[in-house]
């Protein structure tokens, strides 16, 4: 699988959890625990499968596109990079928030906390999927076969 198409795949994954979760984050849904409980452990694991996900640019994308002989390309992957930050403390306060006690306690806070999050990772997505994919193989970056 190149590159391209392993990012392509991640972001597969990812849509279709939050697709999942904003079906099940509807309060009548949310009344029966184990559709709670269902919830819970779907965002928790759509937050690691996030975490996953910029871990392997960082690891597999970014260091190719930072040495890459293209200013414009450099300037790409520093913007991206960039923008992880608000993404990556977003998470990390969301968790310490929402997530860390167990008891799907689904208030109104938290469901306007959890729908800011989704549409903060589908603009991500979207953005590396209509910005950073196109540029990169319009350049050429994804000829090799590399991982990401």
């Amino acid at each position: 699988m190149t590159a391209l198409e392993s990012v392509r795949s991640r972001h597969a994954s990812l849509l279709e959890m939050i697709s999942d979760l904003r079906a099940m984050l509807k309060p009548e849904i949310l009344t029966i625990k184990p559709n709670a409980k269902l919830a819970y452990e779907t965002i928790c694991a759509l937050s690691d499968k996030m975490k996953d996900h910029l871990a392997k640019e960082d690891a597999g994308l970014y260091p190719r596109l930072l040495t890459h002989e293209n200013p414009q390309v450099k300037s790409i992957a520093w913007g991206f990079i960039n923008g992880e930050k608000p993404l990556r403390k977003m998470f990390d306060d969301y968790h310490k928030k929402w997530l860390k006690n167990c008891d799907f306690n689904f208030t109104a806070e938290f469901l306007g906390d959890t729908n800011e999050m989704l549409e903060m990772l589908e603009s991500r997505i979207d953005r590396e999927r209509t910005v950073l994919l196109p540029k990169l193989e319009q350049i050429g970056v994804f000829s090799a076969r590399a991982q990401a």
